[in-house]
């Protein structure tokens, strides 16, 4: 990171810019909640839709070139809908207008004119630079599965990872064709001037004090800075990926007099492997807790695949997740099944809670205003037998109706341990406690199980509402425990 230092009355002067499309621009005069759409638009650069103002459509995406975790730069899609542009101050991005030109189209650009993956065009800017995003990636190699029915990894035989667009929607159903152009990507020429980029690193998220009429914008470098802000501000807005704020910003209207960005602190972006547990900092975004972690906590590799959509989990992260204390967020059921504890740390220091005890009620927690949530602690060892399971309308990128997380030891045929997280069936994530007890010291076999399914039908207090009913809740917690047991040990029930 960073030298921590930073003298905020000095970085007053010091003027924000965004570099686009490879040309510096000044961040004079803007709002403290315009979003990176909102200027770009502003400053002609229009390839760039609102669809949604909420992250689903992708219609906004752009590239931002962040640190690849080995000296050099990765670039990555996101939603220019929901990010402040101020949280971009010191860095670089480039929109579809900076991949090609009409003259000289880039070669996602060509591709999708060649495969007709643009019908009435709305949504061509965002596919493109989602599909730049996955041909710009460093370990994109040939050979892949074709199959529909490989439910994560459907991968072209160019190494194309199809999950990159699951963010961007096509408002004329024309997927084929886009998924096509896709496919037939090759690999970056000699002298493609974004793929040289990756080599050098990216410029660093500057320390950012921006103010303006309707609030005011500052990054702080070291958690020391952030929790002394807050401690002066208790009622501040943190953010980290904005992909909650964003929302409220744009949907409903919200406003907070000081928005503090805690993306770029050091203490916040740790990934640390322990003996006694593995700790995730608050601020790392989701992708690269995935990359990071590699398979080694199969639970999150279940879960964080469907979570949103690439485009969110290139921004979103664990603390905002649990920060929001939404009971339909799809982190809390997996952690809770995973036994995790919270780290929180003021300006009195550190404390830890055990995030079974951390809600107290509808996007309440015991969080106090002077405090900042700074990681996430997953102790070790790992339950042996895990799933992650998620009811939605869609098969990915779309809010859960019921998400359930299952985290058990068997041992000699008996469950020894249980562990269930369930988000959506209460004001809360919440811990299905009725039914570990059904199954510790219980044969791991159908009869104990179908009771144990009987059980997880009665957890928590699900209601009715545009997602689910709360019978059609019950009935898939029955089914989920069943399925669970199922694919765990090849035996079907009903």
């Amino acid at each position: 990171m960073d030298d921590p230092s930073v003298n905020y009355e000095s970085s007053v002067t010091y003027e924000s810019s965004v570099t686009v499309n490879g040309q510096r621009r000044s961040l004079a005069g803007v709002r403290a909640h315009a979003t990176a759409l909102e200027w770009l638009r502003e400053n002609g650069l229009s390839g760039s839709k609102e669809g949604c103002a909420e992250g689903e459509c992708g219609a906004c995406a752009v590239l931002v070139g962040q640190a690849d975790g080995s000296g050099g730069t990765a670039w990555a899609a996101v939603n220019a809908c929901l990010i402040p542009v101020a949280a971009l101050d010191g860095q670089e991005l480039v929109t579809a207008e900076g991949l090609g030109t009409p003259a000289a189209l880039h070669p996602v650009q060509a591709g999708l004119a060649a495969a007709g993956g643009s019908q009435c065009g709305y949504c061509t800017p965002g596919f493109a630079c989602s599909m730049a995003a996955e041909f710009y990636r460093r370990d994109r190699q040939p050979g892949g599965d074709l199959s529909d029915d490989a439910p994560c990894g459907e991968r072209g035989p160019n190494g194309f990872d199809l999950h990159a667009l699951a963010g961007n929607l096509c408002r004329c159903t024309g997927y084929r064709p886009i998924r096509d152009a896709a496919y037939a990507l090759g690999a970056p020429q000699a002298g493609d001037e974004l793929a040289a980029r990756r080599d050098l690193p990216p410029p660093r998220p500057a320390a950012t004090v921006l103010e303006a009429p309707d609030g005011k914008f500052v990054r702080p470098r070291t958690l020391a800075e952030a929790v002394g802000l807050l401690a002066e501000n208790p009622t501040a807005v943190l953010i980290a990926g904005s992909t909650d704020w964003g929302v409220e910003v744009n949907l409903r209207g919200r406003r907070s007099p000081l928005v503090l960005a805690i993306d770029a602190i050091g203490e916040l972006r740790t990934l640390e492997f322990g003996d006694r547990f593995i700790e995730i900092g608050a601020a790392v975004p989701l992708s690269e807790v995935e990359s990071a972690l590699a398979g080694r906590v199969p639970l999150l590799g279940d879960m964080i695949p469907q979570f949103a959509s690439r485009l969110i989990r290139n921004r979103a992260t664990f603390g905002g997740n649990l920060g929001t204390g939404s009971p339909i967020g799809d982190s809390p059921p997996a952690l809770l099944a995973l036994d995790a504890v919270v780290v929180l740390a003021s300006t009195v220091g550190e404390r830890e809670v055990e995030l079974s005890d951390y809600f107290t009620g509808y996007r309440r927690s015991v969080r106090r205003p002077d405090e900042i949530l700074r990681a996430i602690r997953i102790p070790l060892p790992l339950a042996g037998t895990t799933a992650f399971h998620k009811i939605a309308k869609r098969r990915f990128d779309d809010i859960s109706s019921v998400a359930v997380a299952f985290a058990i030891d068997v041992d000699d045929g008996l469950v020894t341990r249980a562990r269930i997280g369930l988000g959506g069936v209460a004001a809360t994530p919440l811990r299905a406690r009725a039914t570990e007890q059904a199954l510790e010291g219980q044969p791991w076999a159908a009869p104990a199980v179908r009771r144990a399914a009987a059980a997880l039908g009665d957890e928590g207090t699900p209601l009715d509402d545009h997602r689910a009913s709360a019978a059609y809740r019950k009935a898939m917690l029955v089914q989920a425990m069943l399925k669970f047991y199922t694919e765990a040990t090849g035996e079907a029930l009903s």
